[in-house]
C-alpha cells in the first residue's frame, strides 16, 4: 500500500509539475499575442477581457492535460508525452484560432483583450479555446 502511494504521489506531481509548465507556456504564447504587458494588464489594470482570454487559455490546457493522463492508463512516461504532445498541438491550433478570428473580424483581437471595457468577442474567443480543448481532449481518449 505504501509503494502505491509513493508511486501514485510522484506521478501527481510529475503530471502536476508538467501542467504547470505547460500552463505557463500557454500564457507566455497568449502574451506574445496581445499588446502590452499581459501580467500588468491583469493584476495592475484588472482587465476583465484579459483575464477571460487567459483563464480559458488555462482552463483549455487543464482539459489537455487531463485526457491526456487518462488516455495513458497509468503508464507515466507514456502520459507524460502525451500530456506534452497533446497539449503543444492545443497551443498551436488555439494560436492558429486566435489569428483566425482576428483576420475575419473588425477590429484587432489583441487590442480588444487589453481594452479596458468588457467585449463580448473575448467572450467568443475564450469559448473557442475551450472548444478546441475538448476536440483534441477526445482525440486523445
Amino acid at each position: 500500500m505504501l509503494t502505491r502511494l509513493i508511486e501514485n504521489a510522484y506521478a501527481a506531481a510529475a503530471y502536476g509539475a508538467t501542467g504547470m509548465v505547460l500552463m505557463l507556456l500557454a500564457f507566455a504564447v497568449v502574451d506574445v499575442l496581445t499588446p502590452g504587458n499581459l501580467r500588468h494588464q491583469l493584476w495592475a489594470d484588472r482587465n476583465r477581457n484579459a483575464g477571460i482570454l487567459v483563464g480559458s487559455n488555462l482552463a483549455a490546457v487543464a482539459i489537455i492535460v487531463t485526457a491526456a493522463i487518462v488516455a495513458s492508463q497509468g503508464r507515466l512516461l507514456e502520459g507524460l508525452t502525451y500530456t506534452v504532445v497533446y497539449t503543444i498541438i492545443g497551443i498551436v491550433i488555439m494560436v492558429a484560432s486566435f489569428l483566425i478570428i482576428d483576420l475575419f473580424t473588425p477590429g484587432k483581437l489583441g487590442e480588444l483583450v487589453v481594452h479596458p471595457e468588457s467585449h463580448p468577442a473575448v467572450w467568443v474567443h475564450g469559448v473557442t479555446h475551450v472548444g478546441i480543448a475538448l476536440i483534441v481532449a477526445a482525440a486523445i481518449l
